[in-house]
């Protein structure tokens, strides 16, 4: 399981929450909608869809989410590889029910994993969508994402430099800084897009969940969330 609460690190950062994501006992108590599959990849959390994407279409894809309901004002980092494509990869954040209602109400929803439930349903959210290797299209000119939601806006874009899963040989270091209206994302230090949001609903404070689209197998580790200074 992960730890949640005020550490400081070497630099005097406040770490909110960190999981080492060795494997399925680091994340007993996180949250699974929809058909999620856990293993261990070399010491890392292995993540896959349980179900054939063939026979289930956007019913196998699966979205997890981390217990811990964290501020504004934050960055969010943690260690991806792709280990078997097609798929896509994603991170909700300051992702909260209508209204100012906890994502896990029960007044909201059920969600299963259905992408329209997360992007068009009853909660808030932002989510960086990389590694976008489900489609040929998105292969064939490959980008991250950043949509705004209820409403699946894209508010911004950036080139993708994650490499096909046969020429990723280690694992690649995704930061997403959140503060205020403020959002940028990177991968290895190289920063892909950053964005503003001038609109006058900016999100603040809310969950942080991974998402998958099947049959991508996945693995992370090292995942942490600091506050910002």
């Amino acid at each position: 399981m992960g730890n949640a609460g005020l550490e400081t690190t070497t630099e005097g950062t406040a770490v909110l929450y960190s999981n080492p994501l060795g494997g399925p006992a680091d994340v007993a108590d996180w949250v699974a909608e929809g058909p999620l599959a856990l293993g261990t990849h070399e010491g890392a959390l292995e993540l896959s869809g349980a179900l054939d994407d063939a026979e289930h279409g956007d019913h196998a894809h699966w979205t997890f989410w981390c217990p811990v309901e964290l501020p504004d004002g934050i960055r969010i980092s943690w260690e991806f590889r792709p280990l078997a494509e097609p798929g896509l990869a994603m991170l909700f954040f300051a992702a909260g029910g209508h209204h100012g209602l906890d994502l896990f109400s029960p007044d909201l929803a059920p969600r299963t994993g259905y992408y329209p439930q997360y992007h068009s349903g009853d909660i808030d959210a932002l989510h960086v969508s990389y590694f976008r290797h489900k489609y040929e299209s998105e292969r064939a000119f490959r980008t991250c994402n950043l949509r705004k939601s209820a409403g699946f806006e894209l508010v911004a874009q950036g080139a993708d430099p994650l490499p096909p899963t046969e020429d990723a040989v280690d694992f690649y270091r995704l930061v997403v800084d959140k503060d205020g209206p403020r959002v940028s994302f990177a991968i290895n230090g190289l920063t892909l897009f950053e964005w503003t949001d001038s609109s006058d609903k900016v999100l603040g404070g809310g969950r942080i969940g991974f998402r998958q689209m099947a049959p991508l197998r996945a693995a992370y580790r090292n995942l942490v969330v600091e506050k910002l200074p």
